[in-house]
């Protein structure tokens, strides 16, 4: 393990003391702690920003299509609204025209 200085504002410092005691911690474990769920927040968005920037708008449309056009389960279903058909989902293309109606 390595050791870290680190230079805080009082009122912080005061918090993380306060906060550790409430949870029956050190201090340096809630620092800990804290930067562990920091560091793995920040990894996940840098990860998914990766997924996303390969993902393609027609491969998700044609993945979608293969979906059956159903209503959502009852467990699935929004409380006090009924079952509806979902709408299809439309390409940017697509939306710019106008619906025709008749």
């Amino acid at each position: 393990m390595s050791a870290m200085s680190l230079r805080l504002p009082n009122s912080l410092h005061a918090a993380a003391k306060e906060l550790a005691e409430r949870e029956g911690i050190s201090v340096n474990q809630l620092v800990a702690t804290a930067l562990a769920e920091k560091l793995s927040a920040l990894m996940t968005l840098e990860y998914l920003d990766k997924r996303a920037r390969r993902g393609r708008r027609t491969k998700f449309l044609a993945a979608l299509a293969r979906v059956p056009d159903v209503a959502p389960a009852p467990e699935d279903r929004l409380p006090g609204r009924p079952a509806q058909r979902p709408r299809p989902v439309r390409t940017r293309r697509e939306a710019a025209k106008p619906e025709r109606r008749g």
